[in-house]
């Protein structure tokens, strides 16, 4: 069934079932690398909070939270910068960190926290996205842990937004 949001069209693209299995083998696979090891993990607000509380759900051993939030885009266009808006509050050195990243496009969002994270000195670092844009890539930061590559066209839902509107879905909508 298609969904209007404000100006736009959207159509379903992932359901809310395939989205919590592939968050379930993010999570078995985080502590499948982190076995005697708690890690940071830093959520990127406003986008990711809902796939952060799923994933931070199914990842059962000891581990710390914080947030930093940051923004890049505007409607259904990146701006290309970025502006932290909230820093973080958490030592990070000589821990394991993993940013939590609802959707990576041009990576600009990653690569500016990573060099915020580049001035503490951390054991490693991580980067844990639910939605990854190849072909709209264009950084060099790692991204480790990876739910769906999907083309570079716009998305809504599970806490991606339009223009403020549409993150509270349980599902993914792509533009039509």
């Amino acid at each position: 069934m298609e969904l209007q949001i404000l100006d736009k069209t959207f159509v379903p693209f992932i359901s809310a079932a395939e989205i919590d299995k592939e968050i379930q083998r993010i999570a078995k696979d985080l502590h499948n690398n982190f076995q005697n090891e708690v890690p940071v993990f830093l959520v990127v607000l406003n986008g990711a909070f809902m796939f952060a509380a799923d994933l931070l759900k199914h990842y059962t051993t000891p581990a710390q939270v914080s947030f930093v939030k940051v923004a890049s885009y505007q409607g259904t266009e990146t701006t290309g910068k970025v502006n932290q808006l909230l820093g973080l509050d958490v030592d990070l050195t000589n821990k394991h960190v993993v940013i939590v990243e609802d959707i990576v496009d041009t990576g600009t969002t990653i690569t500016a926290i990573q060099q915020v994270i580049n001035t503490q000195k951390v054991k490693s670092m991580q980067v844990a996205a639910l939605f990854f844009k190849p072909e709209a890539y264009t950084q060099t930061v790692e991204i480790s842990h990876v739910g769906f590559r999907i083309p570079n066209k716009f998305i809504v839902g599970y806490g991606l937004d339009y223009n403020k509107q549409g993150r509270n879905l349980p599902e993914v909508y792509q533009i039509k």
